[in-house]
């Protein structure tokens, strides 16, 4: 993994938590406890700040900014897919966001909310508790129903497993 330190800043990761080889972190960025970021994610802090906190999975190829003097913020339990990027938003607890998804600055995920692949959550935009969204831009479509929710859970446990198993191998 890349640690770098930015004017003074630098990363740090929480107990528990496994960040790939081939992850990028620069500046201040604060990881929580039992995360997982995986290969190819670059979570850069040189602006703002990035905060993640425990429970958390960063998948591939993932991108994490933020405007000059602001910050990137996700709550405990949240699974962000591949590709996704996320600049300057604000993710309450147990947000999904899809594979390629794209959440603009100033943007609110809202508890619980799911972002479908490839989804685009414009500036400012708010997406409320327990909703669904997909499209470009993000349209509310409807509750996550139950059988839904299940799903999501199995993933996102299937996810925080996963720091353990990498570090049981080293």
């Amino acid at each position: 993994m890349s640690l770098q330190v930015f004017e003074g800043k630098f990363p740090k990761i929480g107990e528990g938590s496994y960040v790939h080889p081939n992850a990028t972190l620069i500046g201040d960025v604060t990881v929580g406890k039992n995360c997982f970021i995986g290969p190819g994610a670059c979570l850069r802090a040189d602006w703002g700040f990035i905060r993640i906190g425990d429970n958390c999975n960063i998948q591939d190829g993932c991108i994490i900014h933020a405007q000059p003097g602001k910050g990137t913020q996700i709550a405990d339990r949240c699974h962000i897919a591949h590709g996704s990027i996320l600049h300057g938003a604000v993710l309450e607890e147990e947000v999904f966001v899809g594979m390629g998804c794209i959440v603009m600055d100033d943007a609110i995920l809202k508890e619980k909310c799911c972002l479908a692949a490839g989804t685009l959550v414009k500036a400012k935009q708010v997406i409320a508790e327990n909703k669904l969204a997909m499209g470009q831009p993000a349209k509310e479509t409807k509750e996550i129903p139950p059988q839904m929710r299940e799903t999501l859970e199995w993933a996102r446990g299937e996810y925080i497993a996963l720091p353990r198993r990498y570090l049981s191998t080293q």
